[in-house]
């Protein structure tokens, strides 16, 4: 039995990740990144958030609209074990499922109240591309949610893995304070695809208006240069 059914999206995030090269495996992980969550026109009723900022974090159920995927490939490369083993797709968090959908935990920040959006939610700490579409919020529950002592599988092997950042100051310099920890903070978790291990080779992302090239040997990621986007 084969059963289908159709979402639609009730919001879409805004956000500095501008491409999906550079977000974080992981939500929680960039803590300073903050994301509006604006909802499309049909789901402003204030009324759908009424007590929701009696919560401090929510999960958002939504879609890898940069990873859709027409085949099923029942194992993954997943990059913190160097993109060379392959593990079972429903034993990871790889963007590339049956169907293409992401679930995220995010604190949330403040609930605004605009004259032409309606009401937005900011959050830190998602995972999320800008502009990707989001089918669902729910309430975080610590009593049902956290599981301190849950094992995590291959993923408690690779938890401490990490990069030094080295970025010359003059570089450092051409981006704005308030942005420089978040950059920091991205190129330490490894940006890179699971399949690209090279030393001497030149990798860069965008984020926050911001065109970052980099290169990594011997554990440390260094900053090769650093421009605003066009």
């Amino acid at each position: 039995m084969n059963d289908k059914f159709e979402i639609s999206a009730i919001a879409h995030i805004h956000n500095d990740y501008t491409s999906k090269f550079g977000i974080p495996r992981q939500s929680g992980i960039g803590k300073g990144v903050l994301s509006e969550i604006v909802f499309d026109s049909e789901f402003r009723n204030p009324d759908a958030l009424r007590g929701i900022e009696g919560y401090s974090h929510l999960w958002l159920i939504w879609q890898f609209s940069d990873s859709l995927t027409t085949s099923f490939s029942p194992t993954v490369r997943p990059p913190r074990l160097g993109g060379n083993k392959r593990m079972g797709v429903f034993a990871t968090r790889s963007p590339f499922r049956p169907n293409s959908l992401g679930l995220s935990c995010v604190k949330l920040e403040d609930v605004v109240k605009t004259a032409d959006r309606g009401t937005v939610l900011i959050v830190s700490g998602a995972d999320l591309k800008n502009g990707t579409p989001i089918f669902d919020i729910k309430p975080y529950l610590a009593y049902a949610d956290s599981h301190p002592d849950a094992v995590c599988g291959f993923a408690d092997r690779v938890l401490t893995y990490s990069l030094k950042a080295d970025i010359a100051p003059h570089l450092l310099e051409k981006i704005a304070p308030e942005k420089r920890d978040d950059v920091i903070a991205m190129l330490e978790n490894d940006p890179r695809p699971s399949y690209h291990r090279s030393d001497d080779r030149q990798y860069g992302f965008s984020f926050g208006g911001y065109e970052i090239k980099f290169t990594v040997a011997n554990g440390i990621i260094k900053v090769t240069e650093v421009y605003l986007n066009p």
